[in-house]
């Protein structure tokens, strides 16, 4: 997979493009968020394992959203360098197993490659609504 910076992206065009994912996975849009990758992106979210293509994506995608109900979504745009965006996020939604109100927060990195991600690097920190951080260090 070639993620070399050869294409710049304006801060206008960051700034959109982090919108338009913002109202595709606030939308819980499937098919519009699989859309905005290369065919050959590669995902790190998290700590799961490090995820190939579209499809392996797509599951991924499928088996989050499956979880949550009522998802709410913030993304604010941090910093743009070449052909890398950086955002942070914010999000809340019920855990459709256990019913309870969660709240999420984090940070993603998107390499692209001619308008779509290539590299979706992200963190990811979750813990029950109301409740205390899970981090283990605390």
């Amino acid at each position: 997979m070639d993620t070399s910076a050869h294409e710049t992206i304006s801060f206008e065009e960051a700034t959109h493009l982090v919108k338009r994912v913002e109202t595709v996975f606030a939308n819980a849009d499937i098919e519009g968020i699989v859309a905005g990758f290369t065919p050959d992106v590669v995902v790190r979210f998290a700590d799961f394992p490090e995820m190939h293509g579209r499809d392996e994506a797509e599951r991924f995608i499928r088996a989050r959203f499956a979880r949550q109900k009522d998802y709410r979504l913030q993304k604010t745009l941090r910093m743009v360098s070449a052909n890398m965006i950086g955002n942070y996020w914010e999000g809340t939604w019920e855990d459709t197993v256990t019913g309870k109100k969660m709240c999420g927060r984090g940070t993603e990195f998107w390499t692209l490659r001619a308008g779509q991600i290539a590299l979706w690097e992200a963190t990811f920190n979750v813990w029950e609504d109301g409740g205390k951080p899970t981090t283990p260090i605390t």
